[in-house]
């Protein structure tokens, strides 16, 4: 059979496919109207793994992709009942709010708060996000946080996670303590440089000051020293300011060319990171929830039940949208051994088709769910 005879019984078959698939939905929305009457759950588990071990049975070598099928046909199906019978949900009310909050064009000026002090990479990535804001420098992370929960600034900015050392876990935790919103997000390609007073070498170093982030993103350079003793510190713009005003001969700091010039210090080695693709990537957040113009990412901290295939269901339900996770992380439960929340980041609108009915049902069938915000990188 020549090949374009194949495509066209493809075609046949595709057509007959999708007739049925709309004939299929048809009845499940029938099944959602009786279940509203009669007070059933959208879920009947029972009744899916019936059908499942029905499905394998008669599919021969073929049956892991039936049973992919058949597993997307029912969370097709459950998100259409959900639509159609599930009373109004809180991230329901948060995106509307959020919507209504936001605006055609991001905030262009405002107090926002950032860690650290005057050439902080936080600071770059400040002058990025809010152009013509007034920066307020503070010491910690949950000062950040602290600072925009006051109604001090409109806006706080933090690194969340570098592409050579992962997370910033510490900013993670606080999300999902705090329950802010992120609003914008942006990245950097940060370039490390080990500095010093002008006239040090590189000989006469013993010790060196970092934010620790920065420290493991240059960790095969400082294994390669001898008898220096690695000192870490709040950040790397307070470790250039640090060494420069400390007089200090022995001192260097891992900081930027920026800090440099700034500081009045001199670069003992201008390129010290584990790789040239080293970026970091930072969020803006707000005590107000908004969704600006643009807003094309989703971020949700979500708890699962503890029990296999509970995750693939979560995955499933994105899977069948064909909406892109671009993060996953977990996260030890404190206290509960082998409990553990998820992290993830999603590629898609809250204004798409058929994205808020997910978040419901996310909602809905999560031990926990926060919806983070939706929010667009620049």
């Amino acid at each position: 059979m020549e090949l374009n005879e194949i495509r066209n019984q493809i075609d046949s078959v595709d057509d007959q496919l999708l007739k049925l698939f709309l004939e299929r939905m048809d009845l499940a929305e029938e099944v959602a109207a009786y279940k509203s009457e009669h007070t059933l759950p959208i879920l009947n588990k029972e009744r899916e793994r019936a059908v499942l071990a029905k499905v394998t049975e008669n599919s021969g070598d073929k049956e892991r992709y039936a049973y992919h099928l058949f597993s997307t046909l029912f969370e097709l199906a459950r998100s259409r009942q959900a639509e159609l019978l599930c009373a109004p949900t809180k991230v329901e009310a948060q995106v509307n709010a959020s919507l209504a909050a936001g605006s055609e064009v991001f905030p262009q000026t405002g107090l926002v708060a950032c860690q650290g002090v005057e050439g902080a990479n936080s600071q770059a990535a400040c002058d990025r996000i809010v152009p013509r804001g007034n920066i307020v420098y503070v010491k910690s992370f949950e000062a950040v946080f602290a600072a925009v929960e006051s109604g001090l600034c409109k806006f706080g900015v933090l690194p969340i996670e570098n592409s050579s050392n992962g997370s910033v876990r510490a900013v993670y935790d606080l999300l999902q303590r705090k329950h802010f919103s992120i609003v914008r997000s942006t990245r950097l390609c940060i370039r490390h440089e080990l500095l010093a007073l002008p006239g040090v070498k590189a000989e006469d170093i013993t010790e060196i000051y970092s934010h620790e982030q920065a420290i493991g993103q240059c960790s095969k350079f400082l294994n390669g020293l001898g008898g220096v003793h690695v000192i870490p510190c709040d950040n790397t713009a307070t470790a250039a300011k640090m060494v420069a005003e400390s007089g200090n001969r022995h001192a260097a700091a891992i900081s930027s060319h920026v800090c440099a010039e700034l500081y009045g210090l001199s670069p003992l080695n201008d390129n010290i990171q584990d790789s040239d693709n080293n970026y970091t990537r930072f969020i803006c957040i707000t005590k107000d929830p908004a969704i600006y113009a643009g807003a094309n990412r989703i971020s949700l901290i979500i708890a699962c039940d503890n029990k296999p295939g509970a995750l693939y269901d979560i995955l499933s339900k994105l899977a069948a949208l064909g909406i892109n996770m671009t993060k996953l992380e977990s996260c030890p439960v404190t206290g509960r051994n082998f409990e553990f929340i998820f992290f993830l980041e999603l590629e898609a609108s809250v204004q798409e088709p058929g994205v808020l009915p997910m978040l419901e049902e996310l909602e809905r069938s999560c031990q926990s769910f926060q919806f983070l915000g939706s929010y667009a990188e620049i």
